[in-house]
C-alpha cells in the first residue's frame, strides 16, 4: 500500500503523512503499525479460507 493509499484511508494529505513521521514519529510508527496489523489479519482471513477449502475437499473425498 502507498502512502497515498494510506493517506486516503486516514482522510489526510500525503504530505500530512510525511510531517507525522518527520514531527510526530511515536504517532507514524503507530499509524504504520495499524496499517501493518490489518494487512495481516487480511493476510490471515485469506490464509484460513484456502486451509478451510482444502479441509472440505478432503472431507468430500472420502
Amino acid at each position: 500500500m502507498t502512502q497515498r493509499d494510506m493517506a486516503g484511508i486516514l482522510g489526510v494529505d500525503v504530505k500530512t503523512l510525511r510531517n507525522w513521521r518527520k514531527d510526530k514519529p511515536e504517532l507514524y510508527k503507530k499509524v504504520m503499525q495499524g496499517f501493518q496489523f490489518e494487512q495481516a489479519v487480511q493476510e490471515a482471513k485469506e490464509q484460513y479460507e484456502r486451509l478451510k477449502k482444502l479441509a472440505d475437499s478432503s472431507n468430500k473425498q472420502h
